[in-house]
């Protein structure tokens, strides 16, 4: 007899995909710019020189993050503009920073490079180690 298929199944195969579009450090770097750009889009060309990417590579990225609808992008000419889809997004970067600093060591050149991460909107860098520090 076949496997039965659970209602809920399809949800967390959307959630799963969402996540495996986050699973690669470059996304969170561009998806971090975008947050800290607000409403702003920001350009293309600013996404290349903050990650570093070969157009090509980033190019690559940003299609896997319009296809999970994590980005939205206008363009205008030859010039092509980017933003979150949903403020949502940004509150989810807000939590996994969170989450990877309370899980750093103490005193550790990580956390000390952490701290000197952008800012992200909703949350000064000092409210996120406040709250970590509770946690600990």
């Amino acid at each position: 007899m076949p496997a039965r298929s659970r209602p809920t199944e399809p949800l967390y195969r959307i959630k799963a995909d969402l996540f495996k579009c986050l699973a690669h450090p470059t996304r969170i770097q561009v998806l971090e710019v975008l947050a800290a750009a607000g409403d702003e889009g920001v350009p293309v060309t600013r996404l290349l020189d903050v990650t570093g990417c070969e157009a090509s590579q980033l190019s690559q990225h940003l299609a896997v993050l319009r296809r999970t609808g994590v980005v939205t992008s206008s363009r205008t000419g030859n010039a092509v503009d980017y933003w979150l889809a949903q403020p949502l997004v940004a509150e989810l970067l807000v939590v996994a920073r969170a989450f990877l600093l309370a899980s750093l060591r103490p005193g550790s050149d990580q956390l000390r490079a952490a701290r000197g991460l952008p800012p992200l909107p909703g949350a000064s860098p000092k409210a996120i180690l406040d709250a970590v520090a509770v946690q600990a």
